[in-house]
């Protein structure tokens, strides 16, 4: 059975062989695990997967001609669930301690990635996430306090999750071959972390931050508080910091005193 790539899908399969086994190997997948794959796509990953014989391997693949394709590869090997993977409730997952992989389509990995941060119990659902990204999202992610990538997007990955990266790969090792080169990270959900009542709040602060990243830290602080001199205090701010001189720990901080400002 053959099938046709989709570019609206942001299909690029991995083909290099060498790093399909690298990236199964860092799964360090065990006979107990459950394992869930998102875009597995043509289904070399899902392949190296089996070799390690998981207790249970579920893929989710959006594209029917895929879904099928893979049916027909894999029959009662896997499970497939011809789905969105934005439209899907993993709370609702049999099992804990997944390991989850994923070749993430480049125009929703940000999207998918909060989806899953934003999971109740993640630390209990998942034991971690091997992640494919574009290098350029996948540098966002990482990104320290006082570069130019940190932002937003660090700031929320790293509230929930210890993230590491594993190694850059070219585009002559997918198929078609992208413009772009792309990263594997390794996310673990952390035990203990910030507990902030709603994700949403983060996503909204750091937004009013970053939406003028040039800006003095003063003007955000002024919108959100109304007692902002006092909260800078508390936190110890210099208001003439710019947002990329924050920590992430005091974005939390903020929200934290937001959310308890707004009850």
């Amino acid at each position: 059975m053959k099938f046709t790539q989709k570019k609206s899908l942001g299909q690029n399969f991995l083909i290099d062989q060498n790093i399909l086994n690298n990236i199964a190997d860092i799964g360090k997948v065990g006979h107990e695990d459950l394992v869930i794959e998102v875009g597995p796509g043509s289904g070399a990953l899902t392949n190296k997967i089996l070799e390690r014989k998981p207790k249970n391997l579920i893929v989710i693949e959006k594209d029917r001609q895929l879904s099928n394709f893979l049916l027909k590869k894999f029959k009662e090997k896997i499970k497939i669930i011809n789905e969105d993977m934005m439209k899907i409730s993993y709370e609702n997952f049999e099992g804990k301690n997944h390991i989850i992989f994923g070749n993430l389509p480049y125009n929703i990995s940000t999207q998918i990635l909060a989806k899953w941060i934003k999971i109740k119990n993640i630390n209990i659902f998942c034991k971690k996430f091997v992640l494919m990204f574009q290098k350029e999202v996948a540098d966002r992610i990482i990104a320290k306090t006082n570069t130019k990538s940190y932002g937003r997007l660090s700031i929320l990955s790293n509230w929930r999750m210890k993230i590491d990266k594993i190694f850059d790969i070219e585009p002559e090792s997918f198929n078609p071959v992208p413009k772009v080169r792309s990263t594997l990270l390794v996310l673990v959900p952390k035990n203990n972390f910030y507990n902030l009542k709603d994700p949403k709040n983060l996503e909204y602060i750091t937004n009013i931050f970053f939406s003028q990243r040039r800006k003095m830290i003063k003007k955000p602080l002024k919108i959100l508080f109304k007692n902002y001199e006092e909260i800078s205090k508390k936190l110890n701010l210099d208001l003439d910091l710019r947002p990329q001189n924050l920590d992430s720990v005091t974005y939390y901080k903020i929200c934290e005193l937001y959310e308890a400002s707004i009850q």
